[in-house]
Order: structure tokens, then C-alpha cells, then sequence
């Protein structure tokens, strides 16, 4: 059960005031505001975030499953039926495409072949039930950030072999640092006065929603969980039936880190139990051995397969306590504070739960125009059931790097500073800073960095092939 929560008496009071200012906010769910303030009342109490660095040990094997250990999964497209039809496939929709200057959900920048990631993830999703003759549905968790756009979205899918439900998470008030009160009770009835608290909150919002029990109904076991923008995560056979026959109720993906990964927390073994490590709990002290390569092999991919008997189980028991992600912000130049949770961080209440050490092609998320690079060029192909697959002429198995100054930032800019997207299978690393513009057929090799004087613009001519350059101007073409 959850542990009571021990507050000292002015914490109390302020918990207190902030309980009933939030009980008059009819904008949200008893639940909502019965999980917004458990999470305050769970922040206040200052629950140890630092592990005990001499307890932590690296997981064995067993913890850590290599993905080459997997048993190959049956040939017989029977069996393959029976492991899919306990499958249910959930992707995070919350999040907005703003970063990458588009307005809407993120899950509808188009990415290749002018297709969308929720396209892409439908195609796929469609070919498995199409093959099988079974019946995978598509659950998209939306924040009241994407809901409605979502809602509009989802009709053209409506003739697809596929069924698709939507649910929102949580919506919580914006707490006020100065006073420790909710936002909206300030007379702010904006959105901004409200955060969705992280995709930590998938658990309870699947059960609050009714979609956990009518999936259960429905004879589902294991929902496969992961990042709208992750063109990796695909459904995995052998994943799936490891967990079935083995009985783990939570499966946490991961894969070797390169050095562009350092930050990205990482699974040890500690008291007994596997748990995810994140940068934000280790000790000022220890945060470069974090980072290292050597003692941190892995990080999570963020995709997650969970048991959903197990969810249901530790949602009423109140027991998924994740540590809390503490977020400042300021709104209108008022200071405010959210609390949020990772999904990953819930390994640890989960009985057999494992990691599997996946090949990083299971790991290819779209975060900026740079990753929008790589995946729009030769580096990759997209099959016709919607996979987005790694061209095998690269040999080099790691990405090029790839940086692309502010100019480069949103979409729209991005794409009409590109004739054609050059040809990269050959390429190490590109650095594009400036006023740059590419022609159409233009191939990059090794390593390039080009770079537009200030007040000058810089055009790569159609055709051009560069390799390993610095190009200050069209002289140096």
C-alpha cells in the first residue's frame, strides 16, 4: 500500500490551503485532484531522489537480457495470432510539434513519402493484423494539449483495419512557487495555468479512462508502450512472446550508449531489484562516471512493455511512488512549479521485471530537423508496411552527426533550404551554420562542415559532392 506521507506542521498547512483551493477547480476529475495533490503531499515530504552510490551494482544478464538470447518465435502464423491478439500498442501523443515550429501534435509532422509518424505507425500496425487476421488496437494517451486536434486526426483512419482509441491524461493545476497555490485559482483560465504530469501518469489514466478494464475484457495481457516520435519502436515478436513465457510483468528496452546518449538514464541492479537511473538522481560527485561509457553500457529507450493485470494491481494499490521530476516554469512572469513522472522510472514496482538490450535500430527518435535529415535521406528506405529501415550499404553502425544551425530549426525552413536531401550513406558529420542552401542531388561524405560568412548566403550548387571540407564561402566549392 502507499506509505503514509510525513509532513512537517507548515508543509501540512500548506498542503492543506493548496487541497482546498483545488477542490473548487471544476475544470478537473475527483481523480485529478486526488492524484495532483498525493504528488504534492509526496514532493513536500522530500523523499530521498539520491541512491546510495556504494549499493548500486551493474545488472547481471538475467536483469539485462541480451536481445540475441531471445528464443526465435514459431513459424507457425497460428501462434503468432495467439501472442498478438494479447497485444495491445500504445503510443504517447501528448506532446506538440512547437519545438520544430509546427503547430498541433508532434505525431503529425510528416517524415517521409509525405506521411505522418501516427500514419506510419497505423500502416504498420494494419499490415501485422492483416497478416495474422488478428486484432491489435492502437491506444493514443493525449494531453489536453493534443486531445482535440487528435480527435479530428484519428477520422481518416476510419476505414483502416485497425481499431483506435483515444484517452486523455491527467490535466494538473501549475502550482504558484511563491505561495504554493494552483494557478487557475489566480484567475488565470488559460491553458497554460495547467501541465499534463509526465508519461509516468500512463498507468493511472489508463485505468481512470475505463480503457485498462475493457481491455482486460477484451482477453489483452501486455501493452506495448513508446514515444509517438520513435520511428524504431516497431512490434516485436520475440520481445513479446519472451515475456509471455517468462512471466515478467514489465520490460524495459535498452541499448548501448554512444556518446550522443550520456545524459539518458540507465538500468542497475540495486537492493534487490532493477531500476532506472536517472542524471537527476546522482550525486553532483558521481555525474561524470554517469555519463561514462565504461560503467553505463545502456540507456532507456523509453519503450516499455507492461502487464496489464500488474498496472491495474499497482494503480489501486496506489503503489507506482516514481520519483518525482520537479520542473520550474514562469508563466506571465509568475514562478511556477510542476511535478511530473517517467514511465520508466516504474520498473521497480513491477515483479520479474527485466531489461532487454536491443539493436539500436529499435531506437530512432525524431527530437529536431537534424533527425528529420537522417531519416528523409538515402540513409533510409521505408517498406510498404510502414518500417523505416537502415540502408545496408552504410557499414558504419552508428549515425552521422549531424548539427544544423537556428536557420535550420523549424520544418517549414528546413525543408525549403533543401532542393533534395543530399546523399549522406557516405557521411561522418555535417556542421551548417549561416544562411545556407543546398541544391538538388548534392552528396556529402565524411566530414563537412559549411558555414555562411554573417550577412552572406551561401548556395551549394545542384550536383556538388563534398567530401570532407570546410566551405566557407562558394570559392571553397
Amino acid at each position: 500500500m502507499a506509505t503514509a506521507v510525513k509532513l512537517s506542521p507548515a508543509d501540512a498547512e500548506k498542503l492543506g490551503k493548496l487541497k482546498s483551493a483545488t477542490s473548487t477547480l471544476n475544470q478537473i476529475s475527483e481523480n485529478e485532484k486526488s492524484g495532483f495533490i498525493n504528488l504534492v503531499a509526496r514532493y513536500l515530504s522530500g523523499e530521498a531522489q539520491h541512491v546510495d552510490w556504494s549499493k548500486i551494482q551493474t545488472p547481471t544478464d538475467e536483469v539485462v537480457v541480451p536481445y540475441g538470447s531471445l528464443a526465435p518465435v514459431s513459424e507457425d502464423p497460428a501462434e503468432t495470432k495467439k501472442l498478438l491478439d494479447k497485444l495491445v500498442v500504445l503510443k504517447l501523443n501528448g506532446g506538440l510539434g512547437t519545438t520544430m515550429g509546427c503547430t498541433g501534435p508532434k505525431s503529425v509532422i510528416e517524415v517521409r513519402n509525405g506521411l505522418t509518424f501516427l500514419d506510419l505507425i497505423v500502416i504498420q500496425i494494419e499490415a501485422l493484423n492483416k497478416k495474422y487476421g488478428c486484432n491489435v488496437p492502437l491506444l493514443l494517451m493525449n494531453s489536453f494539449n493534443t486531445h482535440d486536434d487528435t480527435l479530428k486526426i484519428v477520422e481518416k483512419y476510419v476505414n483502416s483495419n485497425i481499431d483506435i482509441h483515444t484517452f486523455n491524461q491527467s490535466q494538473y493545476p501549475r502550482l504558484v512557487v511563491e505561495d504554493f497555490l494552483p494557478l487557475p485559482s489566480k484567475g488565470n483560465t488559460g491553458k497554460d495555468a495547467w501541465y499534463p504530469p509526465g508519461h509516468g501518469d500512463v498507468f493511472p489514466s489508463l485505468l481512470n479512462s475505463g480503457k485498462l478494464d475493457a481491455l482486460l475484457s477484451k482477453g489483452k495481457e501486455y501493452v506495448f508502450v513508446a514515444n509517438s516520435d520513435n520511428l524504431g519502436a516497431v512490434v516485436d515478436l520475440k520481445i513479446l512472446n519472451h515475456l509471455i513465457s517468462n512471466n515478467n510483468e514489465y520490460c524495459m528496452e535498452v541499448t548501448p550508449k554512444t556518446l550522443a546518449d550520456v545524459k539518458g538514464g540507465t538500468l542497475i541492479s540495486y537492493e534487490g531489484r532493477v531500476q532506472l537511473l536517472e542524471i537527476a538522481q546522482v550525486p553532483d560527485e558521481h555525474v561524470n562516471e554517469f555519463k561514462s561509457i565504461e560503467k553505463f553500457k545502456i540507456f532507456n529507450t523509453n519503450n516499455l512493455w507492461v502487464n496489464l493485470k500488474a498496472i491495474k494491481r499497482l494503480v489501486e494499490e496506489e503503489a507506482l511512488e516514481m520519483e518525482i521530476i520537479p520542473n520550474p516554469k514562469e508563466v506571465d512572469g509568475v514562478k511556477v512549479l510542476q511535478l511530473e513522472t517517467a514511465a520508466g522510472a516504474a520498473i521497480r514496482f513491477f515483479e520479474r521485471a527485466i531489461g532487454i538490450n536491443v539493436p539500436r535500430s529499435r531506437f530512432l527518435p525524431v527530437k529536431a530537423t537534424s533527425d528529420l535529415l537522417l531519416v528523409q535521406s538515402d540513409l533510409y528506405t521505408l517498406s510498404d508496411d510502414g518500417y523505416v529501415v537502415r540502408n545496408e550499404a552504410r557499414t558504419n553502425p552508428s549515425n552521422p552527426s549531424i548539427e544544423l544551425g537556428p536557420e535550420f530549426k523549424k520544418v517549414g525552413s528546413f525543408l525549403s533550404r533543401f532542393k533534395s536531401i543530399p546523399s549522406i550513406v557516405e557521411l561522418d558529420s555535417l556542421k551548417v551554420s549561416g544562411d545556407v542552401w543546398f541544391g538538388a542531388g548534392v552528396v556529402l561524405k565524411g566530414k563537412v562542415t559549411i558555414t555562411a560568412k554573417p550577412g552572406t548566403q551561401l548556395e551549394i550548387p545542384d550536383g556538388a559532392v563534398i567530401a570532407t571540407k570546410d566551405i566557407n564561402g562558394p570559392e571553397d566549392i
